[in-house]
Parts: structure tokens; sequence; C-alpha cells
């Protein structure tokens, strides 16, 4: 396999040691837009260099963007985004993190932080640690800022855990008994939620049996169980979506 290439000379900043994730970047997304404008690797590179202050970009690395065997940092994105007249929100995978988020958005720290009410330190801690706190104000203020879907939000403030635990719980024994924890979790209507859990459970239940009368031994049935719960939240989200208005 091809290594992404070297880059002398820049040894890296205090504050990429204290923040080594990149975003998720969408490679295909990157040589699609580029190819648009009629641009090759190395007038991306040159343009970087040039207008972004990055010296050390040549066309070699942009390849390796492209080829998934490097990924560009939240700065090195921005300027590549500038690079391809696009946002950085174009550039970017599903972003999950409070980061990702926020690049995908275009929004600077100070933006997000003043939004919901946070000092800007207090914030970029938050989005060093992957840990979101605020009351319910600022988690309105939050989603409000990041556009995020009640799935994103989930995730962003970290309760995705504390549902996939629910809903375990929920598919193996009497589901009735969650509707009220997964709703203090999940803002949800509370007829949906107990459509969606009765119905999580029956498909969870049926996979279950049906492995077994198929002629599945334990190991079979037992794969098969840990392959859906490992997805629960999706499954979940699937039949919310499905049962909403």
């Amino acid at each position: 396999m091809r290594r992404p290439p070297a880059q002398p000379n820049q040894p890296p900043s205090r504050s990429s040691r204290r923040n080594p994730p990149t975003p998720p970047f969408n490679a295909p997304a990157a040589r699609r837009l580029r190819a648009g404008l009629n641009m090759g690797p190395e007038h991306v590179a040159h343009g970087l260099r040039t207008s972004y202050g990055l010296p050390y970009v040549t066309e070699d690395l942009v390849i390796a963007w492209e080829r998934e065997l490097a990924s560009p940092t939240n700065h090195e994105l921005t300027a590549l985004a500038g690079v391809l007249w696009c946002s950085p929100g174009e550039l970017l995978g599903r972003p999950r993190t409070l980061r990702e988020h926020r690049i995908a958005r275009g929004l600077a720290p100070e933006d997000v932080a003043r939004a919901v009410g946070h000092e800007v330190l207090a914030y970029l801690r938050m989005e060093e640690d992957d840990a979101w706190h605020g009351t319910d104000r600022q988690c309105a203020a939050l989603a409000d800022v990041l556009a995020l879907t009640l799935p994103d939000f989930i995730t962003v403030t970290g309760r995705e855990p504390r549902l996939a635990e629910l809903l375990r719980s929920a598919v193996t024994t009497r589901w009735q008994a969650y509707v009220r924890p997964v709703g203090k979790v999940v803002p949800l209507d509370r007829r949906l939620l107990e459509t969606s859990l009765q119905q999580l459970h029956q498909v969870y239940q049926g996979q279950m049996t049906a492995t077994l009368s198929w002629g599945g031994g334990s190991g079979e049935a037992g794969a098969a169980g840990l392959e859906f719960m490992d997805r629960i939240v999706e499954h979940f989200w699937t039949a919310v979506q499905g049962n909403g208005p």
C-alpha cells in the first residue's frame, strides 16, 4: 500500500498533539468537486500553499487524501473547501462528534459557544473530550445551531450508550417496562415509543426464533442476536421513522 507522503519540516503543533482525531473526510466528494472545476491535484496543492499558508502540501498529499490513504486535519479541510469553492460540510462524511458537526456547519467554536451560552474554552474542552454538558435550554440551543436531527442529538450529547443499554433490555425482556426509561433519554411521543419498542421486540424475538427453527444451533442464534444487538440503536431509529407521521 502506498504510504502518505511525508511532511518535512512540519513538526506537530501543540494543538495537533492535543487533538489528533481528523474529521470524517469524504474523499469521493473531494475528487468529484476537483474534477468539476477542471483542476488537477497539483492545482489544489498550489492553492493550498499560496492562498492558505500550507507550504508542505504537495500533489502527492492531495492524491493521498483522495485515495483515503490519509485524512486532512480540521484546518486542512477548511482550506481545501476554500480551494474547491465549497463548504466544509460538502467534504465531510456523516459527522458524529461535536467538532465534526460544527465543521460541517462551517461554524467557529466561538459561534457555537455563544449560541449555547458557554465560555469558549469550556466548549472547546467538551469538543476535545467529546463530552457535552449543558442544561435543557443549552441542549435545545445546541440542536438548533448545529441543525441536529434527533438521532444526531442523542449521539452528540452522549446519550447513545444509555439508549442502547435500555433497548437491549427492552427486546430481551418486557418491552413495556422500558417505555418510560427510554422516553427520558429520547424525547418522543409516548405512543410512538410504545409502537417502536414493541416492533423492535417482535423483530428480535422473531429473528431468534426463526434462527433456531431453521435448524441453526445455539451458536448461529447467538451470532444473529449479537449482530442485532450491535446495531440496536440503528434498528430503533428505523422503527421510529417507519412508525412516525
